[in-house]
């Protein structure tokens, strides 16, 4: 796992929680909330995409 991910990660965090934050207090809770979902998906399919390599390095040490 390279410590870029857990960068990238970490500022998607940073950002959907600003926005979050902003939209809140501007009354807009269903905006916030499409906001967090969409930054959810985003980093879930960025770990989706590191396991999928993970299984494919599993495979390749035991020649599956």
């Amino acid at each position: 796992m390279d410590v870029d991910l857990i960068f990238k990660i970490a500022a998607i965090g940073i950002i959907v929680a600003i926005l979050n934050q902003l939209l809140k207090r501007a009354e807009r809770d269903e905006q916030a909330m499409m906001t967090t979902l969409a930054g959810l998906i985003v980093v879930l399919m960025m770990i989706i995409q590191q396991i999928g390599e993970l299984f494919d390095k599993i495979k390749d040490v035991f020649g599956l």
